[in-house]
């Protein structure tokens, strides 16, 4: 992978101002402070703010996080609207709102007066602006050639509509752009499906193993980046990175949403890629309860594949999940697949979203796939221990484990499984 931007993340980096690193936690005290003293810092009066936010499937402490936000900007700013960055995922009803956000149900406006929030919703043209397009020629150099294609750049109505993009969010390895966060939570996070798709298949034709945990302007970095750069609202970011299993903060840094991703991403990478000496066969990874179904759980698998040894196992256990996916019912017909099955195929495949076909390839891992015998070769078994019947399990290509049989006490001592609790943010690779 090459970067696309002259301006190094390291150099980025330097612009935005941070507090924290991987050493230790920072207190809300620190937190709150330093959001209160950026933003007083911030030319905010008289303009309106559309705040962007992680949906729940990401581990953060939003309330703390938004109630220092608004704060910092009741009574300066003409308008506040919190935009839920779903990507493609589930709408959150008002009562995951209310406990993702910090407030009780139906009471919104005593806990942040003034504000509105909002789901992003996807599925409604209708609720999109065009921004342009990015060209062919254009697309062909941001993705190496990978990809030659006009891409139409929708993105929802509330960004464009405010005078300052706010995202408000965690940093974490990512399987389709290397570490989430900054101009992400715009493009997939509330953006049309032409570059959702585009952005996830030059990700998945790269490949999640190789892509994923990278701190580098990543080819699908670079494209998020130039669809960024038509959003005419001032783009700012606070970027934090969590401690792994809790809500404790690391760091926090703030700026633009390139300088300040960067900053983010040098601690992420310090904090949530965890080395292996060798490779491991058997892997028990535990899907916690905010994946809700396999769509978004199988970052429990995403996060794990880089150390898992060739004909090893990773078995998702997640007695929590009923169904495949909520949202994406054509992964159902396509099933699990590495990407060579459907590169070699395109022309059966092409019509399918490209997104599910990346999302596909990335739960399935590595593989080969010979267009003359039909015969696909795959590195890793994926096996799920879930509610979800064996016989859809099977269809969709994967393994399937009664949920019921899976002693994790006894896993863990009998020396040939890794498990891993709480999977889907910490990354593993081996040294």
């Amino acid at each position: 992978m090459t970067t696309t931007t002259e301006e190094s993340p390291a150099e980025a980096a330097q612009r935005a101002a941070r507090i924290g690193d991987e050493h230790g936690v920072l207190t809300t005290e620190q937190v709150t402070s330093f959001i209160r003293d950026r933003l007083a810092d911030t030319d905010v009066d008289g303009r309106s703010v559309c705040i962007v936010v992680p949906d729940g499937t990401r581990t953060c402490p939003l309330p703390m996080l938004m109630g220092a936000v608004h704060a910092a900007l009741h009574g300066r700013a003409t308008r506040l609207t919190t935009l839920i960055a779903l990507g493609t995922h589930q709408p959150m009803s008002e009562e995951a709102l209310a406990a993702h956000l910090g407030y009780e149900v139906g009471r919104l406006e005593e806990t942040y007066p003034g504000m509105t929030v909002v789901n992003h919703e996807w599925w409604d043209e209708s609720t999109f602006a065009d921004l342009g397009t990015i060209p062919a020629a254009r697309l062909a150099e941001l993705s190496g050639g990978r990809l030659t294609m006009d891409v139409p750049v929708l993105l929802n109505r509330a960004v464009v509509e405010h005078d300052i993009a706010l995202v408000v969010g965690p940093v974490l390895p990512h399987e389709v752009v290397g570490i989430s966060g900054g101009n992400k939570y715009f493009f997939p996070g509330v953006a049309g499906q032409d570059i959702i798709d585009v952005s996830h298949w030059i990700g998945a034709l790269i490949t999640s193993a190789e892509i994923i945990g990278t701190t580098a302007v990543t080819p699908v970095r670079a494209l998020i980046n130039e669809g960024a750069a038509l959003v005419p609202a001032e783009k700012l970011a606070f970027c934090v990175v969590g401690e792994a299993g809790s809500l404790d903060l690391h760091s926090i840094s703030f700026g633009d949403t390139i300088s300040s991703w960067a900053s983010a991403a040098q601690v992420c990478a310090a904090t949530h890629v965890h080395r292996l000496d060798e490779p491991v066969h058997r892997v028990i990874s535990v899907i916690p309860e905010m994946y809700e179904d396999i769509w978004t759980g199988a970052k429990g698998f995403y996060k794990l594949e880089p150390v898992v040894a060739d004909g090893g196992e990773v078995i998702l256990y997640a007695p929590h999940i009923t169904e495949i996916s909520t949202s994406h019912p054509e992964i159902l017909e396509i099933g699990y697949h590495c990407r060579d099955y459907f590169v070699k195929q395109w022309d059966r495949f092409k019509h399918v979203h490209w997104g599910t076909l990346a999302h596909s390839t990335h739960l399935r891992g590595a593989g080969t796939y010979d267009a003359e015998t039909g015969e696909e070769r795959l590195r890793v078994k994926v096996t799920l221990a879930t509610r979800i019947p064996e016989e859809q399990c099977r269809k969709a290509n994967l393994g399937y484990l009664d949920p019921d049989t899976v002693d994790l006490a006894a896993a863990e001592a009998d020396g040939a499984t890794f498990v891993v609790p709480n999977a889907g943010e910490v990354l593993f690779r081996l040294r």
